[in-house]
Parts: C-alpha cells; structure tokens; sequence
C-alpha cells in the first residue's frame, strides 16, 4: 500500500488546533470534497471539476508547505480527470465509482483527484488517484490509487490494547495473563529465613508464614478487593441483604478470614445459600442464614405509657 493512508492518518492524529486552522473543505453533490481555491492541511491548492488553475493560500509565514515557495496547482494535471478514473476502475471497477468530487495539489506536478465512492459497505469513502508529470513533460503519470474515508466515513473504532481491553470474567480455561512486573496490587513477599540477622526484620515483616510467596496484595490490592467484594450482590448494599432478617456476621455457616480485611469479609459455606464458597460482607446476609427464626430487631420507639389514673389511692399496711 502507498503513503496515502499512511498521510490520511497523520492528518487525523494531528492537533486539533493545527487542523481546526488548516482543514480541508470539500462541497460537490452533497459530499463533502475539496472546495476550489481553499488550502488543504497539508497546503495544498485546490480546485473543482473545472480544472481551473489554483494558487496554495499562503500561511501566516506567507509561505507555502515547503516553507520556501507556494504550491501551485497543475492544470494539466487537474485535467486529467479521464485518466484518473480509469485508473480507478482497473482496480475496483466501474460500478463503485462515483462522480469526480474534485482535485488536490500535493505538491509542485503532483495533485491527487477524489471521486465518490458508491459501494455501501464504504458509506462516506472515497477513491483517490495520484497523478504526476516530470518538468516540461505533456505525459501524465499515474502514482498510485486507493480508497480513503472521508470526514463521516463509518470507520473502524480506535484500537486498544488488549491489557485495557480485558475484562473480569473474559478469561478462559486455555487462557494466561501475562505477568506484570510492576502490579500496584502487589508488593514483595520474602522467603522465612532465620532470625539470626538485623535485615531479617524487614522480611520477616512481609513474610505470610506457611506460603512464602514472591509477591502478596499491596494495601491498594486490598483495597481494591475490598471494593468489589462490597459493591457486589454479596455486599451489605444488596438485594439479598436489604431482605435478610440477620446478616453473615452472625451465621454459623460464615468462615473466618485471614489477614486486616476478615474485619469486613468472610466465606459463606452453605450450599443453600446463592453466595456458597464466596466471600461475603459481614453485614450482608440471606434467606439461608443458620437462625432462620431470628427476626429482624424492631427498632422503632416504644409507644408512650400515659398514667390517667384519677381515683385516690388508699394507703393498707402490712
């Protein structure tokens, strides 16, 4: 493939600033293509189906894309509109190309024309041919064909890398991530040595006795955790909880965790329970829950005894 999509993609990719100032406008038969006499990105002059000559607008610097002379639109060139076509339709036929939209001048002899393109599938696309001539020379050459989308040209959306395009649950069976030396949910975890030297402080600190693994949860891995486990349906703010007449907290089925996050966090083992081998919120609960008669406690204020008593009370001893 030529450098015409390689330049279509630069001019996208530019500063919205630069091509605010300098992009190009095309009007012809309702599709948008290069207006005559206008100035491309790029700087390049512009011309419509007449082919009349265009001169390159000059920029601020009052010069043109070379920064020491003006583009001037070749007329020969911008003629050539037969030529242009046939060059097209040698390679995708007559039936998808459309009417001439109009000319562009790349450089000094060297201008590219645009003509519609009517396939549906390439809604808003448009077919390109370089064309060329050497200095004082009448034949014209043709450099190159392509198809390019133009402004509302229905396009592919910008790619993302797989590591940001992954999500919770896409893993399958066959599937292995690869390992991420820098993880912020992790942080070091040093092998048990003995205690017989002062730098054996440091490790025994981060050391989880019986696994003596390379790396455990950072404080934001945990906190992380600690997030999803309570935004999930087994958190206190969920359905089942929000109905439950005891929460987890009090169930014999709740197993223990380790480490600072068993203050919030437990595993339910009930294999009646819609949350069986996952962990759950101390504050959430079910309809399975091991007091199943517990009764949610009333809180509501005890109702106001008043004393209307008006008789006279007589006084017995004894």
């Amino acid at each position: 493939m030529s450098s015409l999509f390689s330049d279509w993609l630069a001019r996208q990719t530019a500063a919205p600033a630069e091509n605010d100032a300098e992009q190009t406008t095309e009007a012809t038969a309702g599709v948008d293509a290069p207006a005559a006499g206008e100035t491309t990105a790029a700087g390049s002059a512009v011309a419509g189906d007449s082919g009349t000559t265009a001169s390159a607008k000059e920029s601020k610097t009052g010069r043109g894309r070379s920064g020491t002379e003006k583009v001037v639109l070749d007329t020969q060139l911008a003629a050539a509109i037969d030529i242009a076509r046939s060059a097209i339709t040698e390679v995708a036929g007559t039936s998808v190309v459309g009417e001439h939209l109009g000319t562009v001048a790349e450089a000094t002899r060297l201008v590219t024309h645009y003509f519609v393109c009517t396939d549906p599938t390439y809604r808003g696309w448009r077919w390109v041919a370089v064309l060329a001539r050497a200095p004082r020379a009448k034949k014209v050459t043709v450099c190159e064909t392509a198809l390019l989308p133009g402004p509302d040209a229905l396009v592919a959306p910008e790619w993302v890398p797989w590591e940001e395009r992954l999500e919770p649950g896409d893993m399958g069976p066959r599937d292995t991530l690869p390992k991420l030396d820098q993880d912020p949910n992790l942080q070091p975890g040093f092998q048990q040595t003995e205690d017989n030297a002062a730098d054996n402080v440091d490790q025994i600190a981060n050391f989880e006795f019986g696994l003596g693994r390379e790396r455990v949860l950072s404080s934001d891995g945990l906190s992380a955790a600690a997030s999803r486990w309570a935004d999930s349906d087994a958190g206190p703010d969920g359905e089942f909880a929000s109905r439950a007449s005891a929460n987890c907290g009090s169930c014999g089925y709740l197993m223990p965790i380790a480490g600072s996050l068993r203050q919030k966090f437990g595993v339910c083992a009930n294999e009646w329970s819609p949350f069986d081998g996952r962990v759950v919120g101390l504050q959430s609960g079910c309809g399975a829950h091991s007091e199943t008669d517990v009764r949610k406690p009333d809180h509501e204020p005890a109702e106001a005894v008043v004393d209307d008593y008006s008789g006279e009370l007589e006084f017995q001893e004894g």
